[in-house]
């Protein structure tokens, strides 16, 4: 048996930029053309991909903890109005057609992915993440069947895929964030640290703390080291926290067993109500009623 876990603000997101998707009014007025995609490309995931047991997890908000540790961590401020208005529809969408939903508040998304993965990989023979964040490879585990799935370009990541990429193994990844930083969530990076000094450096030392202050006490060599350790020596709390920001959380509580996720289709009464407020009772002959 296998799971496949979706983040499902990505697939939002990625609804929502996609070329040639309509835009779209509710009956209330509001703009749910990306909440139409997004619907059709999870069912996608079971009608082509055959997935049976499926979970979808969604920033409710954007902030997290992570915010009240670093002010300049990401925020929903630059986030397009139109789509910002569609966040909530987006789950009840999912929960309309019969997936269990995991809408983050304190934790993100990325969180709940990753504590299910770890709760689950024990008692199912694989857990696909269905996400192409570089910062879901951490979770990358092939001795517990743990892998992710970029559906887009239709790439797998298992260790070997996460070395080919970072030079890394997937352990390492929160420190190479840290050291490197992720523009995207707001993590600065350390001044001089780039992809291929980062990834030399974490293939010896793998964690940011068993890196020495001073370059000549390095057991690797490395163009610019004297400045990379410097830099480092001088924000190694700066470093700690961001790795504390790139690491994902495994003790989100989740209530659901395995037996919960199975997808078994929708009820016929909530989906019909829902389909008929975003305007596309078409979606009704691709779901069987829940049994």
């Amino acid at each position: 048996m296998q799971i496949h876990l979706v983040d499902g603000t990505f697939e939002l997101f990625r609804a929502y930029y996609t070329k040639g998707v309509p835009k779209s009014r509710s009956q209330s007025g509001q703009e749910v053309g990306a909440v139409r995609q997004l619907m059709r490309n999870l069912l996608t995931l079971v009608e082509r991909d055959g997935a049976t047991h499926v979970a979808v997890a969604f920033d409710h908000v954007i902030e997290s903890f992570r915010n009240r540790l670093f002010d300049g961590y990401k925020r929903g401020d630059g986030i397009e109005p139109e789509l910002r208005e569609q966040f909530t529809m987006a789950e009840h969408a999912a929960h309309a057609l019969g997936f269990v939903v995991w809408p983050m508040v304190e934790f993100e998304a990325d969180d709940a992915l990753a504590a299910a993965a770890y709760q689950f990989a024990d008692k199912v023979d694989r857990v696909i993440i269905c996400s192409p964040d570089k910062d879901m490879t951490q979770c990358v585990d092939d001795a517990r069947g743990i892998t992710t799935w970029d559906r887009i370009r239709g790439r797998w990541f298992d260790e070997a895929a996460v070395y080919e990429k970072f030079g890394l193994k997937p352990h390492s990844i929160a420190d190479y964030l840290a050291l490197v930083g992720d523009p995207q969530d707001g993590i600065p990076g350390i001044a001089r640290w780039g992809a291929k000094s980062t990834a030399t450096v974490l293939a010896h030392y793998e964690h940011l703390e068993n890196i020495p202050d001073d370059s000549e006490h390095w057991a690797v060599n490395v163009r610019g080291a004297k400045g990379l350790a410097a830099n480092l020596a001088a924000q190694r709390k700066d470093a700690e926290l961001y790795k504390t920001l790139a690491t994902l959380r495994t003790d989100v509580p989740l209530k659901e067993t395995v037996a919960d996720l199975e997808w078994r289709g929708a009820e016929p009464s909530i989906l019909s109500a829902f389909c008929e407020e975003v305007g596309s009772m078409s979606l009704l002959d691709r779901v069987p009623a829940r049994n």
